[in-house]
């Protein structure tokens, strides 16, 4: 008997697998910094058909804390994908239609090439060890995932925050590869105040004594370090009216107690979003990933517009009004940028009071943008 609590809903994939693409380790993966990866690993989630023209797929990048596990239920959880909103039959990136694919950036902990797997040359995890990466790096082992499936060219790449960066540089570094890009709540570079709260979070983590200068997979592991970097990270994505409306200035209790406990709700918030970020998350990882958001700048010799110069891709930026980590005037320097270049771009503020975090939430708007920018670059991909 079903328990229909549980149950997947019927628009959405019962079931998907996480499945691995690995390079041979007599193959070396080349990283932007100079060095070189052997055995490189790559964690994808595929849904819907190839084509036979190979001519409508759509690449998905994920955000800071999250992994190829897009859309649809693995066995046994309660929790579809982390944009389940968004994928599906009928959904902004319809799978009756396209042929999605997201995969787990290298730098992660969720099956691709990371701090917490194995070097093969030495049997043990890589932790710092593991070679620094880059965004563009990132792109580049989607690329070797996206050629394994024979297709020259994706109809779109698609991504919010991080998302959005690999998008961005897909654009750029791969330009006869990428119809259409669809960049939302993101950045050409970080900004001074982005970096900080990124390095606030890294010192967080390492100045944890169980953090052991990255050598901790067989000891104890840095939990509170790397939950007090998800505390911080979670005040950047919400907005202070969307914190204002949910919390207050209520307390867990009916009066003040005067000591230093979890009495205002949005403490008890923050810890119970730092506690269980730790289940799923390795603090390498992060570390690693939020050095490479930090490292990210598409500018060439100080100038944004050069960026743009031979990208071929049509262009959706959406960004949200009360978003203050990547607030909407970066989005507009990026189309400013692509409009000096004749690039085909289209922009959207959506009025949100959600923050940063409104790309995960705002569906509806999305969907509606989303999808009709899909099928007028489908159209015009076809007909070329």
């Amino acid at each position: 008997m079903v328990n229909k609590e549980n149950a997947a809903p019927q628009d959405t994939p019962a079931c998907v697998e996480t499945k691995y693409f690995r390079l041979p380790d007599q193959v070396s993966f080349s990283l932007e910094s100079g060095a070189k990866l052997k055995g490189l690993t790559i964690a994808y989630e595929a849904y819907g058909k190839l084509s036979p023209a190979k001519d409508n797929a759509v690449l998905i990048c994920h955000a800071l804390s999250g992994d190829a596990h897009v859309a649809g239920y693995h066995p046994g959880d309660k929790k579809p994908g982390w944009w389940d909103d968004m994928v599906g039959p009928g959904k902004a990136f319809d799978t009756d239609r396209y042929f999605v694919i997201c995969s787990n950036v290298i730098g992660g902990c969720k099956g691709s090439s990371g701090p917490n797997s194995v070097n093969p040359g030495t049997g043990k995890p890589y932790a710092l060890s593991f070679p620094i990466v880059s965004i563009h790096d990132m792109a580049s082992a989607q690329k070797v995932l996206v050629e394994h499936f024979g297709i020259k060219r994706l109809l779109a790449v698609c991504g919010g925050s991080m998302g959005g960066m690999q998008a961005l540089e897909w654009a750029v570094s791969y330009p006869e590869m990428v119809a259409s890009c669809v960049a939302i709540g993101t950045s050409y570079k970080h900004s001074a105040q982005q970096i900080a709260f990124d390095e606030v979070g890294r010192q967080a983590i390492m100045a944890d004594p169980a953090w052991n200068g990255g050598d901790y997979y067989d000891k104890e592991h840095p939990s509170a370090g790397l939950a007090v970097a998800r505390m911080i990270g979670h005040i950047t994505y919400m907005s202070n009216e969307s914190m204002e409306k949910k919390f207050g200035r209520a307390l867990k209790k009916q009066e003040l107690g005067y000591e230093f406990s979890t009495e205002f709700e949005v403490e008890g918030y923050l810890r119970y979003r730092g506690d269980n970020f730790v289940k799923r998350f390795d603090a390498n990882s992060y570390l690693y990933i939020t050095k490479a958001m930090d490292y990210f700048d598409l500018q060439k010799e100080g100038k944004l517009m050069s960026a743009f110069k031979g990208v071929s891709s049509r262009f959706l930026v959406i960004a949200f009004s009360s978003d203050w980590l990547y607030p909407p005037s970066q989005s507009k320097e990026i189309v400013k940028a692509l409009k000096m270049n004749g690039i085909d771009v289209t922009y959207c503020e959506i009025s949100s009071e959600y923050g940063h975090d409104a790309f995960l939430l705002e569906f509806r708007e999305e969907t509606k943008l989303i999808k009709h920018f899909l099928d007028n670059t489908f159209k015009r991909m076809v007909r070329k």
